[in-house]
């Protein structure tokens, strides 16, 4: 993974982990400036709520998140802006098992 971290102008993820996990694994790849994209359901209030302070270790910041409905169905799914305002430290995106044992 060396030469790919602060590589990215956007990354993305769907809703495959908790946002804690998914910040860890994703915001370092991102460069300053860009964003991270996470596609969550539309109850995941909860779930920011607990990966701000994540988000701010990890040189992130929430922009305004977005309701949007997918074509055809009646599902309604929430978009994370997460804009990468400072460099992560080093060391992150840890282990996996360390970021499921000990998430952030």
């Amino acid at each position: 993974m060396k030469g790919w971290r602060d590589g990215f102008d956007v990354v993305t993820a769907r809703a495959v982990a908790e946002l804690r996990l998914l910040c860890e694994l994703c915001l370092p790849f991102v460069k300053v400036g860009g964003v991270f994209l996470a596609m969550k359901s539309v109850d995941s209030q909860d779930e920011l709520d607990q990966a701000a302070h994540c988000i701010k270790m990890l040189g992130g910041r929430v922009e305004p998140v977005m309701d949007y409905p997918v074509t055809g169905t009646e599902v309604t799914h929430r978009l994370i802006p997460i804009r990468k305002v400072a460099p992560t430290l080093k060391g992150y995106p840890r282990r996996w098992a360390k970021i499921q044992k000990n998430p952030l």
